[in-house]
């Protein structure tokens, strides 16, 4: 399956954070890293009383299916000392699942596609980076929602070598 994956951090050397972050994943059993963003910077969501984050998305192939992948990516975040203090509050390292092939998914713990990814401009610019022609599973295209985040201030913070990481 063909997985797209956000990455945040705001703390703590947050653009070391996702490249150690990218580095992980590529490292897993049952995942082949195939590309990334490179990273960008945004005003946090929610609280402001917090850095700035600097995000990414990942795509990746995977043989986990979709809850056995979130329980991988939340150990990746606990390793990365996630904490869980406030709602959009800051964190070390944040990992969502955005799309997983055209799954609709449901769950008390799991949503496919995220559900917010289409009101942020820092999911959906890195990711139509890297997959520009990205459609949720009804068919439409990603890129349609551009407009809605057009007042929403993101920077590219690096120029990461897409295939830097990719061994």
């Amino acid at each position: 399956m063909q997985a797209l994956i956000g990455l945040g951090s705001n703390l703590d050397h947050p653009s070391q954070r996702l490249i150690s972050a990218l580095r992980a994943l590529q490292r897993l059993p049952g995942i082949t890293l195939r590309q990334h963003s490179r990273l960008y910077t945004s005003a946090p969501v929610g609280p402001q009383d917090q850095p700035d984050y600097v995000n990414a998305v990942a795509e990746i192939d995977t043989a986990l299916a979709p809850h056995a992948l979130l329980h991988t990516l939340q150990a990746l975040e606990l390793a990365a000392g996630r904490q869980r203090l406030r709602h959009w509050g800051e964190r070390t390292l944040d990992l969502d699942i955005l799309l997983i092939d055209n799954h609709l998914i449901d769950s008390d713990d799991l949503q496919v596609p995220h559900p917010q990814m289409t009101q942020r401009a820092f999911v959906l610019l890195p990711l139509l980076e890297i997959c520009p022609h990205a459609l949720l599973p009804d068919g439409t295209a990603l890129s349609n929602f551009l407009g809605q985040v057009a007042d929403q201030t993101i920077s590219p913070l690096a120029e990461l070598d897409r295939n830097a990481l990719i061994e």
